[in-house]
């Protein structure tokens, strides 16, 4: 049985509007998702009613062409992999959004979309099998650490 106790009074905690959009983040760090973040993600976006904001953060290296927006080319296959979730989600009526985050730090970057967009769930879910594992494991904490909602990853 779990108990939930309380330190202070009621005063402290704040009480979201019923009508508040705290959407539903998916993110991953330019690999494909992870089957199991894509099915969590939206099946809480679906259960909750929020939107899904499929995310995709990408390191680019600062340059002159990035400084004239031309940092970062879109792998074919990648992007195929990427809107899958998106097209999940649309099917089942739920309302997305895709956003690219180029950055040459793409955990910080993503980190401040989240502390901007205020989502009530941050499922972070790169396949792990296409990153360094010191990469991974790096990014996944830091984004426990930063995260300002609650934070799912693929175990």
């Amino acid at each position: 049985m779990l108990t939930l106790r309380g330190s202070g009074t009621r005063d402290d905690v704040a009480v979201a509007s019923p009508d508040a959009r705290r959407p539903v983040f998916l993110a991953t760090l330019d690999v494909p998702f992870a089957e199991d973040a894509t099915v969590f993600a939206v099946d809480s976006a679906v259960e909750s009613g929020q939107p899904l904001v499929v995310v995709n953060a990408a390191e680019i290296h600062p340059t002159r062409w990035s400084l004239l927006g031309y940092g970062y080319i879109e792998k074919d296959d990648l992007q195929s992999e990427l809107i899958k979730p998106a097209e999940l989600a649309h099917s089942l009526a739920v309302h997305v959004e895709r956003l690219r985050v180029c950055s040459p730090h793409p955990v910080d970057a993503l980190l401040e979309v989240v502390a901007e967009r205020r989502p009530g769930l941050f499922v972070f879910g790169p396949d792990r099998s296409r990153m360094r594992r010191r990469a991974y494991d790096r990014a996944a904490r830091r984004v426990r650490q930063r995260a300002n909602c609650l934070v799912w990853t693929p175990s």
